[in-house]
């Protein structure tokens, strides 16, 4: 650890504007303050009389709830769908006595709460929280009964300073299951069948057809987009009996990833990236290929009996206020036939049959990825009119793979980005023989995957681990303030664990910082969504000279043979591929739906809001009936029940 320590001292951590951007107008809260140790640790049997006082405090003192937090600021509610019907963090027990006073309403069915002791992982226990001073305090797992229906929490203890009392740090509600409703599975799964004469009765695939089609009824929600967020909205909604049509201009469910460029392998780990209902079988590799995990989408949606069109793309839409009810136009194409492809071709070609088609759904959800439109930075004098004279000049989205060369012939690509996708591409480039530049505009955080997996999600996904639904309620259950503070405990370790690798970077003269007031990783992903890199080899090939970097210097200009930059020197290139991220989702909803319809009026979607919960995605976008669903699998995994649930609620008239 000294060894290291001395490594990390030594290393240049930018800390700049740049280093700390977040998306525009979203808020950044800084990282809570570790409570105070407690003086002696508490026998099990102390503990759990301690958490049964909480829990008779809750269920038959309910006023005296908001005395039971931290003084001042440093206690945290948060609550998602448990008393209202928005995703809240209270923080401090004057906005929690004032919540549930006023907006939660609990006086008409009172929260009731229990302690879950189905599994030792869930029972009341002295747990660790802080990872670097060794802070601890008592943790356990309740279920709750509220107005709204079933769900699960977590619930943190720690000793007051002053007066030693032991008070909540952090309270966590989540609901999950909708109104006493339980979802049509296990015990409650269908039957399958009717038995008895019933003559002209369909069999199942005649009634899948009239389901897919929407024969004799309308979609209750429109969903945009069949990839994770898409697939898992329609899975949560089919549980809650909300019928829900997919649409999505790609031929085959899961394009949106087969179509991505040819290394794409996931960053996350199997045990992270479960689907909800039909979790990876026990033979899935730890890291899933792009072109396996389309396959398993499309596997997901047939086991599912999800509703989808392929081929299909939204031609008008209006918002009726008065009726409640979206009106869409959709043209949807099949394949009326195929026949051999002209001479040099390969492949098949597909003649198509177009329909226009009126739906008319109560609701809409984009879910077409946790971004919105290419980010190309058509500023750049050249980049458009064709001056560039090389092979190929683009955006990362549209980079498949680089052409393999000939042993006898050497060619040069730059990409530009210092991200994921930059450093994969890049390596792309190397592996087939390109001589590789890399230009890296603004710092970037790099860890490793042995690092993530060590101290980011190993802990608490990983083989034998607590059930992905424990995982998701123990990560959610953080208030965004103290998630922040673990995570800037967690990068110190990651950044110990990697001393080397960094050292080597800085030496090679790319720029690192330690992410948003040093919270690493996730903390980049969730207020900016970008500026990381999960080294999966390509930072050795940096240090080692195999891929150059060229850092701090600006593009003047793209000319006919690669790029000029501000210090003068000129870049040559064969290829030029920009993997400059993302602009917002906002832009997606206004190129589908139009600026007056529904662009102008959402939100900006990502980054925190004043109270720490995430802007315009999950929750209410700004427009009526009009939802964003995105983010990985994890994200999609759980939020997609927060949506569905606010859906099946609104349809209901509760919202």
């Amino acid at each position: 650890m000294g060894y290291s320590n001395t490594i990390v001292g030594a290393i240049n951590f930018v800390d700049t504007a740049s280093s700390q951007r977040i998306e525009p107008g979203s808020v950044n809260h800084p990282p809570a303050p570790w409570p105070a140790h407690f003086k002696t640790e508490p026998t099990p049997q102390e503990v759990a009389k301690i958490a049964a006082n909480v829990v008779d405090t809750v269920n038959n003192h309910f006023d005296k709830v908001p005395d039971l937090f931290l003084d001042s600021q440093a206690g945290f509610w948060r609550d998602h769908l448990a008393l209202t019907w928005n995703l809240r963090t209270l923080k401090g027990k004057d906005k929690v006595r004032a919540f549930l006073q006023t907006e939660a309403q609990v006086k008409k069915v009172p929260l009731q709460i229990q302690i879950d002791e189905s599994q030792a992982f869930r029972k009341p226990q002295v747990a660790g929280f802080a990872p670097v001073d060794g802070l601890k305090g008592i943790q356990f797992y309740i279920t709750f009964t509220s107005q709204n229906g079933k769900g699960r929490g977590v619930v943190r203890l720690v000793q007051e300073e002053k007066t030693e009392e032991w008070k909540i740090w952090t309270f966590f509600t989540t609901l999950e299951e909708y109104r006493h409703q339980p979802e049509p599975r296990g015990p409650n799964r269908p039957k399958g069948v009717e038995h008895g004469g019933q003559p002209g009765r369909m069999n199942w695939a005649q009634k899948r057809q009239e389901e897919i089609n929407f024969t004799n009824h309308e979609p209750d929600v429109l969903i945009l987009g069949c990839g994770q967020g898409g697939l898992t909205a329609a899975a949560r909604l089919k549980m809650l009996s909300v019928s829900s049509l997919i649409i999505d201009r790609n031929p085959r469910i899961g394009d949106n990833w087969r179509n991505r460029y040819h290394q794409l392998v996931l960053h996350d780990p199997v045990w992270y990236d479960h689907l909800p209902y039909l979790p990876f079988p026990d033979t899935w590799p730890i890291f899933t290929p792009k072109d396996k995990l389309a396959d398993w989408f499309e596997s997901y949606a047939k086991a599912l009996d999800l509703n989808i069109w392929l081929r299909s793309t939204i031609l008008s839409s209006e918002y009726d206020i008065a009726r409640k009810s979206w009106k869409v136009v959709i043209r949807r194409s099949f394949v009326k036939t195929t026949h051999p492809p002209a001479r040099g071709g390969s492949g098949v070609e597909e003649e198509l049959e177009h329909m226009e088609l009126t739906v008319y759904p109560k609701h809409i959800i984009q879910c077409t990825g946790g971004s919105g439109k290419p980010n190309m930075p058509t500023s750049i004098p050249g980049i458009t009119g064709g001056v560039f004279k090389g092979d190929r000049l683009c955006h990362s989205s549209q980079f498949t793979t680089a052409t393999p060369l000939s042993m006898h012939r050497s060619k040069k690509a730059i990409v530009v980005g210092a991200c994921n996708s930059a450093h994969d591409i890049c390596q792309d480039f190397y592996e087939r023989g390109y001589h590789v530049t890399m230009i890296q505009r603004s710092s970037t955080f790099v860890l490793s995957s042995s690092a993530a997996l060590k101290y980011l999600i190993g802990p608490i996904y990983s083989e034998g681990g607590p059930a992905v639904e424990d995982a998701d309620l123990f990560v959610w259950s953080f208030p965004s303030e103290v998630f922040k503070t673990l995570q800037k405990d967690l990068t110190k370790l990651t950044i110990e664990h990697d001393a080397e690798l960094l050292a080597g970077l800085d030496k090679a003269g790319f720029k690192l910082d330690k992410g948003i007031d040093g919270a690493g990783l996730f903390a980049k992903y969730i207020q900016r969504q970008g500026g990381y890199y999960i080294d999966v080899g390509t930072s050795k090939l940096i240090i080692e000279g195999k891929i150059a970097v060229k850092s701090g210097v600006g593009i003047a200009e793209v000319v006919e043979n690669g790029l000029k930059m501000e210090d003068g020197q000129v870049l040559e290139a064969d290829e030029i591929v920009f993997a400059t991220g993302y602009d917002n989702m906002r832009t997606t909803a206004r190129e589908v739906f139009g600026n007056e319809e529904v662009g102008d009026k959402v939100r900006d979607v990502w980054g925190w809001d004043e109270e720490g919960e995430m802007r315009g995605i999950w929750n209410r976008s700004g427009h009526e009936a009009f939802w964003f669903h995105g983010g990985n699998l994890a994200l999609a995994r759980y939020y997609s029940r927060v949506v569905a649930l606010q859906v099946r609620a609104s349809l209901d008239g509760l919202l």
